[in-house]
């Protein structure tokens, strides 16, 4: 099954490092990840706020569930993700 990895990343300086610690400890879990910071950081500098959101619901439309990191709720893109995540009905997991 696979998971999607929601959090704040705007004004946050160590996302990587905290996508990328959940990420290993949700793969050692058994899951299959999809960590949207390390796909996010691999598109063009100019690419807008709707069009990472754009890109962050195709991914979450590959899973089955999201694990949302702590601080999300500070998140407006977190808080998208977590609405659409909610109205799939998909798993629901927190840090």
């Amino acid at each position: 099954m696979k998971i999607y990895i929601s959090g704040a990343i705007t004004g946050t300086d160590d996302y990587m490092e905290r996508f990328a610690k959940a990420e290993n400890e949700l793969t050692e879990q058994g899951w299959s990840v999809v960590n949207p910071a390390k796909v996010n950081a691999q598109l063009p500098e100019d690419t807008s706020y709707e069009e990472y959101m754009k890109m962050s619901f195709c991914m979450l439309d590959m899973c089955d569930g999201i694990y949302m990191l702590k601080g999300w709720k500070k998140s407006w893109g977190a808080n998208r993700e977590l609405g659409y995540a909610m109205a799939k009905n998909m798993i629901i997991m927190y840090e």
